[in-house]
């Protein structure tokens, strides 16, 4: 799919399956960023770690690593030991998402103050898109 668009002035935002198997099959196919989730989990950790891995050498554009599920200072400073100055976006443990997502409606619809929601939003600025 991503290899049929043509026009570069089109923003495609794909949420992949998670591992490293896509990236491998990706290339580098007009990919402008990967954006690569990690939790604060050991597992979520060694899979983004690979992940970054792929997208460099794959040359998938800018790779933007988002530390998700951050509850403390403890999450965070594992998350950047690992990535380094990678870390571009911080989004805390938020029970605003889980709420939302038992109502099964978009965080930003359920609670648009929550400070997942805001976190998010930033990283919009950080990608340089466009809010919608």
């Amino acid at each position: 799919m991503l290899g049929s668009v043509n026009d570069e002035a089109t923003t495609v935002v794909a949420d992949l399956e998670a591992g490293i198997g896509t990236l491998t099959r990706l290339g580098a196919a007009a990919v402008d960023a990967t954006v690569v989730v990690v939790e604060p989990t050991l597992r979520s950790i060694d899979v983004a770690l690979r992940a970054v891995a792929v997208a460099d050498e794959q040359r998938q554009g800018r790779v933007v690593v988002v530390a998700n599920k951050v509850s403390d200072g403890e999450d965070r400073a594992r998350i950047e030991e690992a990535f380094g100055d990678r870390v571009l976006a911080v989004v805390p443990d938020d029970p605003a998402v889980d709420t939302a997502d038992r109502l099964g409606v978009s965080p930003v619809d359920h609670e648009p103050s929550a400070p997942a929601v805001a976190a998010l939003e930033g990283l919009v600025d950080v990608l340089g898109l466009e809010a919608q």
